[in-house]
């Protein structure tokens, strides 16, 4: 009786140089751009803060750590210098994978295109479409905020110029099906290629909802051969991390996504996040990806540029 082992869950047997279904990548989201250490003391600031979350993070079992950059304060950044700096913190801590935000409301793409070009992360999240981004406080009966999040393909098309010139790979951020379906005509013009990164977040007021039936319906409209991950928006986080990983996508927490524990209590660290996630990860049968084995699994270089 042969030995090897099964490595779909039907049961199949894997083809040679075909993706390894049991292995999953686990990122981890450090510090976002909302929250601040009123709301949860753990959130990272300074460059150097940051990069001591991803090294705990990394230490936990994340491969990837996505990153927005901050001023020391805490208010947001775009600067290419704070993300030269972020970068230079974790590169002298850890090798895990760095995955850059451009996610702006401003039509301006100045300094998101300099760090693309300049500090050549691995990869860059691209938000590929507009959609009202709100958040409802039902025990308030009001909005705590109410914006819309512009992104369209004139301003996708200068980010993703940035990144194919750079060679830095895109994130495809999706927060519905029109998103995801939209990337056709980016293939269609050359100037996205395959095979592609998905990253579907739900739970975003304006978004989809964070049911199962969301994740099956866009894994669906991906092209073949493409890596997706689930990101789960505060509550419901855990629950969207076991969906994920039962229909064999990958998966990613950290404390711009959630900041608690499956049991209630407020995470203390982004690595106390990932500990959570790659025990789950076990728990279902599949393994953590390793730095290097999740740069294969996401088409990327071997070595860093």
């Amino acid at each position: 009786m042969s030995t090897e082992r099964a490595t779909t869950f039907t049961g199949a047997r894997r083809k040679p140089n075909e993706r390894d279904p049991d292995l999953c990548v686990v990122t981890c989201a450090l510090t976002g751009v909302l929250a601040s250490r009123k709301q949860c003391p753990g959130i990272p600031y300074t460059p150097v803060e940051i990069a001591e979350e991803a090294k705990r993070a990394y230490d936990a079992g994340a491969s990837v750590v996505h990153i927005h950059a901050r001023n020391d304060d805490g208010s947001p950044t775009f600067s290419p210098d704070v993300f030269r700096r972020i970068r230079q913190e974790i590169e002298a801590r850890c090798p895990i994978i760095l995955n850059f935000s451009t996610g702006t409301i401003m039509e301006d793409l100045t300094e998101q295109v300099a760090t693309i070009r300049d500090v050549k992360p691995a990869i860059a999240a691209l938000n590929m479409g507009t959609m009202n981004y709100s958040k409802y406080s039902p025990k308030r009966k009001d909005f705590d905020f109410d914006m819309v999040f512009p992104n369209t393909y004139s301003k996708i098309l200068k980010l993703l110029k940035a990144m194919n010139e750079a060679g830095v790979k895109p994130e495809l951020e999706c927060f519905d099906t029109g998103h995801t379906h939209g990337v056709w005509p980016l293939l269609d013009m050359g100037v996205l290629k395959p095979p592609l990164q998905f990253s579907f977040i739900v739970n975003v007021l304006g978004g989809i909802p964070g049911h199962v039936e969301s994740l099956q319906l866009q894994q669906k409209l991906i092209p073949p051969g493409s890596e997706w991950e689930v990101i789960g928006i505060s509550h419901g986080h855990w629950r969207m991390m076991a969906a994920s990983l039962a229909l064999g996508g990958n998966v990613r927490t950290g404390l711009e996504d959630h900041l608690y524990l499956p049991n209630g209590e407020m995470a203390s660290s982004n690595g106390a996040m990932v500990e959570v996630l790659t025990r789950m990860v076990r728990d279902v049968g599949r393994t953590p990806a390793t730095v290097e084995q999740a740069r294969e699994i996401l088409s990327l270089p071997v070595k860093p540029s």
